[in-house]
């Protein structure tokens, strides 16, 4: 059996949308599976649309998700170069294959014989039967032109998709397309059909609005007399709005790419993770988190879906906290720790053993906790609790002589504050919850807090929780 290789192939013409990571990792995964190769090259021939920094955004966010490449830009290969601007010399001499064995032809129109009335793409093929004679007149006027595919003109062009089976488009239904602009530049689908088969890519997985193309695909695979790869077209990744309809993924719905999402405050672990099961399910199995050595070893093409899947927000929130609850403390600690505020190392681990069940994304911190950093304003209704039986009133009775004995802490530690609080409470008579109510109120103005009284104590320190405590006392007496 011939070496499985497949690639992902990105335009450098934006950032790394969800479903051009879903095509990566299923390439990845199934290269992986099957002890072969994953490529990635990068298609730049679009200049028009070319984003600077593209290029290490997309290999950036490769590494991130652990789709490590065996060959590309930056790891070599014996078929570098794999930038497509870089190999303009191959694609010249292809083209030149195919004027010479017929199946192309020059095209010397600049745009007169181009019409949105006209079939074939909006070309009316004005130059395909040209004679010998023109052409020689043409290229001796200096003449530009591209060079463009000829099609056959009857019959149908079938091949065989893994997921939809056999697909057959009317040969009457293709354009003569452009397989060499005017500039030397070659055009996606010609390009794209010659690296892949120099490059020896047995599979080709991409996304379902590439079927179209796919019959110029292997027609130039037939004119040149090569082995046809295996196509794997992915139905789309779709979106959910508020209202329930669903239609193709987009920012309306939300972070749509892998930085987005990043920023989000999702774990790149867990983007990949949840992306993996967007149109791809394990066989014999309700697994639903994995480790890259475990997707890679569970992964197989009949596990794919043919019918669209649907991006859901809440299904990776709780991927997300399924994550955030295996970290360690101090590695929860390390990946929220811009949203730490100024706690020194302990504090900071502490909070995190707080919040990691608590958060299902990092950016859901800053809301959860910025009680810490500033009080908010004032309000009595909150020292009223009926399952408490707890008032104003008797918020003032309970922080008076709660305020004395904190005052006399000097230890200001949990295990400290715990003792001191349990005397408080079996002293006073009063239940646990009735003591506790208007000292969390009073330390943070929320109802809830993540951890108890306790822990937002020994968080704020033993100065800024008197401060506040005496705060609200006066408050409440006012």
């Amino acid at each position: 059996m011939n070496r499985i290789r497949t690639r992902f192939a990105p335009s450098p013409t934006g950032y790394m949308h969800i479903g051009n990571l879903r095509t990566a990792l299923y390439a990845y995964l199934f290269a992986k599976s099957q002890g072969g190769d994953f490529i990635l090259r990068i298609e730049d021939t679009d200049r028009a649309r070319f984003v600077a920094d593209a290029v290490e955004f997309i290999e950036r966010t490769l590494a991130a998700a652990k789709i490590i490449p065996d060959e590309g830009p930056h790891h070599g290969g014996a078929f570098a170069p794999y930038v497509q601007s870089e190999r303009m010399d191959i694609y010249k001499k292809y083209a030149e294959q195919l004027l010479e064995s017929g199946h192309a032809y020059r095209c010397f129109c600049a745009g007169e014989n181009s019409s949105e009335e006209n079939k074939f793409g909006g070309y009316n093929r004005h130059c395909r039967d040209l004679s010998a004679a023109e052409i020689e007149k043409n290229l001796a006027e200096g003449k530009p032109y591209v060079i463009r595919q000829k099609m056959p003109l009857v019959g149908e062009t079938t091949f065989y998709d893994v997921l939809h089976g056999n697909i057959t488009i009317a040969n009457s239904e293709l354009e003569d397309q452009v397989l060499l602009k005017s500039d030397g530049m070659p055009t996606y689908n010609f390009a794209n059909v010659v690296d892949d088969h120099l490059m020896e890519v047995s599979h080709i997985i991409r996304g379902t609005e590439f079927i179209t193309s796919t019959p110029k695909h292997v027609l130039l695979y037939e004119f040149f007399g090569w082995e046809m790869p295996t196509f794997i077209h992915l139905a789309p990744v779709m979106g959910k709005a508020a209202d329930g309809t669903v239609s193709k993924l987009s920012k309306r719905h939300g972070a749509t790419g892998f930085n987005g999402l990043i920023e989000a405050g999702y774990l790149p672990e867990a983007i990949t993770n949840y992306v993996a099961l967007l149109g791809w399910s394990p066989k014999n199995s309700c697994q639903e988190i994995f480790s890259m050595d475990e997707l890679i070893k569970a992964f197989s093409i009949d596990g794919l879906s043919k019918s669209p899947a649907v991006f859901d927000y809440a299904k990776l929130d709780w991927m997300n906290g399924e994550y955030f609850k295996a970290m360690s403390d101090e590695d929860f600690a390390c990946a929220a720790d811009k949203y730490f505020m100024d706690f020194d190392a302990p504090r900071k681990i502490f909070l995190a053993s707080l919040l990691k069940t608590r958060v299902a994304k990092l950016s859901d911190i800053p809301e959860m906790i910025s009680f810490l950093k500033n009080l908010p304003p004032f309000d009595v209704e909150l020292f009223s609790n009926k399952r408490n039986k707890i008032t104003p009133q008797k918020s003032i009775e309970i922080l008076e002589p709660a305020i004395k004995i904190f005052e006399t802490v000097d230890d200001w530690t949990l295990d400290t504050l715990n003792e001191k609080i349990s005397a408080f409470v079996t002293e006073s008579g009063l239940k646990i919850g009735a003591v506790m109510w208007p000292l969390r109120i009073a330390l943070s103005m929320k109802k809830v807090t993540p951890g108890g009284v306790t822990e937002i104590l020994y968080l704020l320190g033993k100065k800024t929780s008197l401060e506040r405590l005496n705060s609200a006392l006066n408050n409440l007496r006012d």
